[in-house]
């Protein structure tokens, strides 16, 4: 029977007998000093954006101020092809368009749908005095006619 003894093999820089041993540039308050130091001379992060906000509750839907027809595609003329295409939109908060997903797809339709929906332009939605983002669902529907 051997009682266990630690022993190491080679020796790393900053460590001797296998403890570490702090040397003059890595003491604990040089090394805060120079981190307090890149701190101070980093840029402030920016503020981070806001969420988008489902329309509902006290949110009102922002009212529409530019309004571009779709244009039916001559495929979905001829096929005959009709019907409601639903669509989940962000509007940014100076009232754009800026991303959309298809929820009720008409495969004929969609792109179409898609096209003019980036078209429109909303009034900026407030949340407590200041423009933000707003997720809200639009309705776009095609009749032959």
């Amino acid at each position: 029977w051997r009682p266990w003894t630690f022993r190491t093999t080679s020796v790393t820089p900053g460590w001797t007998s296998g403890f570490p041993v702090a040397s003059r540039a890595e003491s604990p308050a040089a090394s805060s000093v120079a981190s307090l130091a890149a701190c101070l001379r980093a840029p402030p992060p920016p503020p981070p954006k806001a969420a988008p906000v489902r329309v509902g509750g006290e949110i009102r839907e922002p009212t529409r101020t530019v309004y571009v027809q779709p244009i039916y595609p001559e495929i979905a003329k001829q096929a005959r092809v009709s019907g409601v295409v639903i669509l989940e939109a962000i509007i940014d908060p100076s009232g754009n368009v800026t991303n959309i997903s298809v929820l009720r797809s008409i495969p004929l339709l969609d792109q179409a749908a898609m096209d003019a929906v980036r078209q429109w332009k909303y009034q900026p939605t407030l949340l407590n005095g200041v423009p933000v983002p707003i997720v809200m669902t639009v309705t776009v529907t095609f009749n032959l006619g």
